[in-house]
């Protein structure tokens, strides 16, 4: 299935590069002044077989993340060396049924150790964050955590938790790296505001309809050890919200009676 991916990715390619070329031809209309012919464009590079193989060996590598497992250099050996034989076409080296169970457990050890390090990175770069961010006196820390800052107060009521509220936001990560964003959609979202990250919970009903609020949120109150997408494990969030409008949520549906139990005959 990878090569499969890698293959179409390099035939999507092809064919842009193609499309690309196809938009560069003029028509030429009877009456329509000819445009002026466009600059040569310079030379593609060109690369050897060696080099193209030597860059899709990357790209695979690169697309199953074997840089994340942290193989020492004789794993590295030794992932080459099956490789090589796979594309040699010989058999598999060893018996999978006996083998595979050994090499699941393997590899999750190295999943587990790799997910190990990126919550520990996350924690530290949060707590340096956090520490920062005190010197910041227009953000205000609640117990659980949370530390909110008032853009805009807004002049609308405050929403309660089982109310749906409207809002523009963009969640970014303490890098500045965009993970979601409703304003780069252009589509407002709608949310039941005990129904997301208790970070959201706690941190909109700081601000009224109208205003725009930037929350913090600790890992805690976020996703926590889970990784989301492009959210790694243990991660704060921020996000910049503007609470355009709060709807009373629709009431749960009211589950029909149970039919009356027969009469019993006489």
């Amino acid at each position: 299935m990878k090569l499969k991916s890698a293959l179409t990715l390099s035939l999507l390619a092809l064919g842009t590069a193609t499309a690309i070329h196809a938009q560069e031809v003029k028509l030429n209309i009877p009456g329509q002044a000819a445009a002026a012919p466009a600059a040569a464009a310079p030379a593609a590079p060109v690369f050897t077989e060696a080099q193209l193989v030597e860059e899709f060996g990357w790209f695979m590598g690169k697309r199953v993340g074997l840089s994340e497992l942290g193989f020492s250099a004789s794993e590295i050996d030794a992932l080459l060396k099956g490789m090589g034989a796979a594309i040699a076409g010989k058999d598999s080296p060893y018996d999978l049924p006996k083998i595979g169970p050994s090499m699941d457990e393997f590899m999750k050890k190295k999943q587990d150790a790799y997910m190990t390090k990126l919550k520990q990175d996350g924690i530290k770069q949060s707590t340096a964050f956090f520490a920062k961010l005190k010197e910041n006196k227009a953000v205000t820390e609640l117990p659980s955590g949370l530390r909110y800052e008032i853009v805009k107060q807004g002049d609308g009521a405050a929403p309660k938790p089982t109310e749906t509220v409207k809002v523009h936001y963009t969640g970014t990560l303490i890098d500045g790296t965009v993970f979601d964003s409703s304003v780069q959609r252009n589509e407002p979202a709608e949310f039941q505001l005990d129904q997301v990250i208790p970070g959201w919970t706690e941190g909109l009903q700081k601000v009224n309809k109208g205003g725009k609020i930037k929350l913090y949120v600790p890992p805690q109150l976020a996703y926590g050890d889970e990784a989301r997408g492009n959210i790694p494990p243990s991660a704060t969030l921020i996000f910049e919200i503007d609470l355009l409008d709060i709807k009373a949520s629709a009431p749960a549906p009211v589950a029909p009676a149970a039919p009356a139990a027969p009469a019993t005959a006489k």
